[in-house]
């Protein structure tokens, strides 16, 4: 998430009120999570196992839980709760905003889009030429959507993701400040659900066909021209190539990469990343050499009775 205006390191850390290690007109151009923040930005970290990856990430502040050495180039907020104060800075520079309406003032429609009956469109949403949004989809703010682009019924763009911290008095959200990016010629079916990145963008890629009640988390990026069938459920922050073909009742594990061009057969369990081929089972195993030591294994039980 970038920031409108550059800030410095004296601002930030003056708004949070802790102390900093660096030059005090450091600049800061944004805040993300650690798999996609880029220089000039803040990502925070409040447990030893991930300080060394932290510090050595492309970030350029830190926001941490203890005074380490800063490397060369970089800075650092010291703060006594990483993750609430992570949480200040999204709400500060990205608040949200309740709309007044149905359809926001604020949301752009392209020429030769239909909204039908009882659809939300919240602020900031932009919508391309040429889409049908079918009755009682929600759309909520700050999503941008294509040209020709087809939603059903009762999906939703921009819900927060499912991030928490465990406390002792509860599970703490980790505040959602980015967006749902929709590219051109992309069908969602019906009761889909689309969450916002934490930071950054969730992406469905250009010609993308998603079928009806598919799940899709926080920060997962979707290429071009996917197949995705029903009740299909995809981890945050994971990474799904060109042309891959996800068929029923499959479940993907968050942080993953799957190659451009893959075949995810139905109710498969994906629990690492994955090249290029074709995959059956829970935990996923190349499919043919499946099939075959299946039908092996029912071959001898079949001798076995006898």
């Amino acid at each position: 998430m970038k920031f409108n205006t550059v800030q410095t390191l004296e601002q930030i850390a003056s708004l949070l009120n802790i102390p900093f290690v660096g030059d005090a007109n450091f600049e800061v151009t944004g805040l993300n999570e650690i798999h996609v923040v880029q220089q000039g930005e803040i990502v925070f970290v409040d447990h030893p196992k991930y300080y060394d990856k932290a510090l050595t990430s492309a970030a350029t502040t830190i926001l941490i839980n203890k005074k380490v050495e800063c490397p060369e180039g970089k800075s650092l907020l010291i703060s006594d709760d990483p993750f609430r104060d992570f949480n200040k800075l999204t709400k500060h520079f990205n608040p949200f905003i309740a709309s007044k309406q149905s359809i926001s003032d604020s949301a752009i429609i392209g020429e030769g889009t239909v909204i039908q009956p009882n659809v939300f469109i919240g602020e900031g949403v932009v919508i391309g030429k040429n889409c049908i949004i079918h009755a009682n989809v929600t759309i909520n703010n700050n999503c941008i959507i294509g040209d020709n682009v087809n939603i059903y019924s009762n999906t939703v763009l921009g819900s927060n993701a499912f991030y928490y911290k465990k406390r002792p008095e509860g599970f703490d959200p980790l505040v959602s400040g980015g967006r749902v990016v929709i590219k051109d010629n992309v069908d969602l079916g019906a009761s889909c659900t689309i969450d916002r990145g934490v930071t950054g963008d969730t992406t469905i890629g250009e010609g993308t066909k998603i079928d009806n009640q598919v799940h899709v988390g926080h920060d997962t990026v979707i290429g071009e021209k996917c197949l995705i069938a029903a009740q299909t459920g995809i981890a945050g922050c994971t990474v799904i190539g060109d042309k891959v073909t996800i068929w029923g009742q499959v479940g993907v594990v968050s942080g993953l990469h799957i190659e451009k061009g893959t075949v995810l057969m139905a109710q498969t369990g994906v629990m690492k990343s994955l090249k290029k081929g074709v995959y059956f089972g829970t935990p996923q195993r190349e499919y043919r050499q499946t099939m075959r030591e299946i039908i092996h294994l029912k071959n001898e039980v079949n001798k076995a009775k006898k």
